[in-house]
């Protein structure tokens, strides 16, 4: 079992979304030890030990992550499929760098692939909760 199947099947944390199945998408990107990877490449029995981070874990109890609240303020969740990826690449980035340029933002986003936004509205996104 890989840990996205873990994740969705097993935990009930569907947040992470199943895409490509082969490490392309970034649509099942957690946090391994702070660090962004493909749920759908990492074998159950490898996190054993580990923090794992998901969506669902990214905000305080009834609040927003300040990535989902500039997120929310830029547009930058159209069909939202690969919004659960894209703020894990993104919240790992600001806790290496909190002061990215766009250039850093892009190559941190790099593995996650969107179809709706054309990335400009989630750059911005980022850039401004990078400002917060």
């Amino acid at each position: 079992m890989n840990l996205l199947d873990l994740l969705r099947d097993r935990l009930g944390l569907s947040g992470t979304k199943c895409g490509c199945e082969i490490g392309e998408c970034g649509a099942c990107t957690v946090l391994l030890d702070g660090e962004p990877v493909n749920s759908c490449l990492v074998l159950a029995p490898q996190i054993a030990g580990r923090q794992v981070l998901t969506v669902e874990g990214l905000a305080p109890e009834g609040g927003l992550h300040p990535l989902q609240e500039s997120f929310l303020d830029h547009d930058a969740a159209h069909c939202g499929f690969c919004t659960p990826g894209m703020l894990l690449s993104a919240k790992a980035l600001l806790d290496w760098n909190p002061r990215p340029t766009e250039g850093e933002i892009r190559r941190a986003i790099s593995g996650n692939l969107c179809r709706c936004t054309g990335y400009q509205q989630i750059v911005a996104a980022i850039e401004k909760a990078s400002a917060s």
